[in-house]
């Protein structure tokens, strides 16, 4: 995940957009309340998502250990050594701050996964500490009444298969675009082999298979995946769980006042996913895509501090800002995804518990989960 935080002031409620003015594009027979969007899932099942409104975002891995939220992916696998590894302690601080959902990332961008994989040798199952995390995060959030889902980076530097990663690429902006013959004269863009593709397909139905139902499937850097594909994993993945979100993340971009959803970076996607970024005015969920109307929610996801993983020197945000952004996601119906990082230990520290329960006890009940 990219470093980059911006002020979100539209009336639209999702992450990873490109939306223009809107349109009534849809002729609809069919009474007012029951007007349909082109949207996959039912207004109602997104509705129920929104629902949710309060989540913890927990990024754990190898980056945990390095220090480094984009490292090269050569590190050795023994640089991953939790040396109090408790992921029950994690879901009871979620329960207890008065959240209702978690996302954990099983694979970021070191390439380390957090289960055992059939697929590689670089993961838990060949760790000192060999506990399958993802597995024990789902049966905890299923445990204590939290629930899971699951965040996977496209971007792998351990596991390229002769893909050209982002960090390799001078022109990341390049993979927006449909090439002509003339770009071939320009630094390539980021780019994934059919491979590496495969093998992204394979780790996701294991992921799939062995740990759901979930709630949401969340996908990174979804712009090296190209169209084709992603469009062929988005649909893989909702013909086989119909009911869970997959979310790719990184559409949105500020232009003016406005906020946009590049397609071309992000689509298909059942939500907008605004990373560092929160909405402080009314967020308007219908958007046009694709030509047509399309309920499109969005949930806004910040780190507890300034980094994704854990820092020693990380510290946690003003909790007058917390709240700023709290209340902001909350009034206009925008789903909070908080990041809040498991420590070297393995467990999620006191910095981060005592702002997670003033926060909750300042939101008071507006944290209430609708049933």
């Amino acid at each position: 995940m990219y470093k980059t935080m911006l002020i979100f002031g539209i009336a639209i409620v999702i992450c990873g957009c490109n939306f223009e003015k809107k349109e009534d594009v849809l002729s609809v027979s069919k009474p007012e309340e029951t007007k349909q969007y082109a949207q996959r899932l039912s207004k109602e099942k997104l509705e129920a998502w929104q629902d949710l409104k309060y989540g913890m975002f927990i990024h754990y891995g190898m980056s945990t250990f390095l220090g480094e939220e984009l490292p090269d992916g050569k590190a050795p696998i023994d640089a991953y050594a939790p040396t109090n590894l408790d992921v029950s302690q994690w879901i009871k601080v979620a329960k207890d701050a008065g959240m209702n959902y978690a996302v954990l990332t099983a694979k970021h961008v070191a390439g380390h996964c957090l289960w055992p994989s059939k697929y590689t040798d670089y993961d838990v199952a060949n760790n000192e500490n060999d506990t399958d995390v993802v597995g024990e995060f789902v049966k905890e959030c299923r445990k204590q009444g939290i629930a899971p889902g699951i965040y996977y980076c496209a971007w792998d530097n351990h596991h390229d298969f002769f893909s050209l990663m982002p960090d390799k690429s001078e022109n990341y902006a390049g993979a927006l675009i449909t090439p002509t013959e003339k770009h071939l004269q320009e630094s390539p863009p980021p780019f994934t082999t059919s491979l590496y593709q495969n093998f992204m397909t394979a780790q996701i139905d294991e992921l799939l298979e062995n740990y759901g139902p979930l709630v949401q499937f969340w996908i990174d850097i979804p712009i090296i995946l190209g169209n084709g594909y992603r469009e062929y994993i988005y649909n893989h993945i909702t013909e086989k769980y119909p009911d869970m979100l997959v979310i790719m993340n990184h559409g949105k971009k500020q232009k003016g006042d406005k906020l946009i959803f590049l397609e071309e970076k992000a689509w298909p996607t059942d939500a907008l996913t605004l990373e560092r970024y929160f909405s402080d005015k009314p967020y308007d969920p219908i958007w046009t895509i694709n030509g047509k109307e399309t309920y499109f929610p969005a949930e806004s996801n910040l780190p507890i501090g300034n980094e994704w993983f854990w820092e020693d020197d990380d510290k946690v945000k003003p909790m007058d800002d917390l709240v700023k952004i709290f209340n902001g996601n909350l009034e206009n119906n925008v789903n909070f995804l908080l990041n809040v990082p498991p420590d070297k230990t393995g467990q999620i520290p006191e910095k981060w518990i005592k702002p997670l329960m003033e926060l909750k006890t300042k939101m008071g009940d507006k944290l209430t989960h609708k049933k």
